[in-house]
């Protein structure tokens, strides 16, 4: 585990490079085939990082956003988002970061975010504490929280959520403290480190997700669908953060069809 974890600290590396003298520059956008906004940056940093996995462990696949699945057959399998929140990149937000994360046999059992802005990053490894660096501080632990009503809701945008998601994300946020628009992978990094109780989100393709549970997990918190059963690469997508896996019963009523 210890070279696995190297080695995704190092693509997280590899790609800050190259994200980091593009943010806030001028950069030529192009639409995707679901019209969000791609750069040079994204693809520059997934080639990076493929590069640098393909050197390191020749027997290993890959699944990118950018540039799709290689070998998803093998053993082990990495998943990576070189910039996941692409919006607030392109906008001069660092509520941005990479994904790095790794499927063993399908299941993931070791995640990083990092923030190449902020100097943030969080390694989550199965079975272990989260570690996290940052020149701001932070405490790498989730939080407490007794109920809903005390609760900081975090979603990254209304236009993830379909017709069928819409009303029962609606409920939830009536339930809730207070609610928090944007983020993407930064806010579950927020959660792990106990400033947000839950994220509930839809939409989320593999790459989104895989790199967030185990430094969720790692964090004490858990991350489920929103019936609250284990995450699925074929899934419909839906994800339920929580940094306190006891709320789980009480927002799994309000999202439940």
């Amino acid at each position: 585990m210890e070279v696995l974890v190297a080695a995704a600290e190092a693509a997280a590396d590899v790609a800050g490079a190259v994200i980091r003298p593009l943010f806030r520059s001028a950069l030529l956008v192009e639409a995707k085939g679901d019209a969000s906004p791609v750069t040079e940056a994204d693809k520059a940093a997934e080639r990076s990082i493929r590069a640098l996995l393909a050197e390191r462990f020749p027997q290993h696949g890959v699944i990118g956003e950018e540039y799709g699945a290689d070998r998803p057959e093998a053993e082990y399998v990495w998943v990576v988002d070189p910039i996941d929140g692409t919006r607030a990149f392109v906008t001069g937000r660092p509520l941005f970061g990479s994904l790095i994360g790794l499927l063993h046999r399908g299941r993931p059992v070791l995640g990083l975010i990092d923030q190449p802005s902020t100097g943030e990053r969080w390694i989550g490894v199965a079975g272990r504490p989260l570690a996290f660096r940052s020149p701001m501080g932070g405490t790498p632990k989730v939080r407490a929280c007794a109920s809903l009503a005390e609760a900081e809701l975090s979603c990254t945008s209304p236009e993830m959520l379909d017709a069928a998601q819409a009303p029962r994300h609606a409920r939830l946020r009536q339930a809730v403290r207070r609610v928090t628009w944007g983020g993407d992978c930064y806010a579950y990094g927020l959660l792990a480190l106990g400033l947000v109780d839950v994220i509930a989100e839809g939409d989320l393709k593999p790459w989104d997700w895989v790199a967030l549970q185990p430094v969720i997990e790692s964090a004490g918190g858990s991350l489920t669908d929103w019936q609250g059963r284990p995450m699925r690469l074929d899934g419909p997508g839906e994800a339920l953060a929580l940094g306190d896996p006891s709320l789980l019963p009480a927002v799994t009523a309000l999202l439940a069809d």
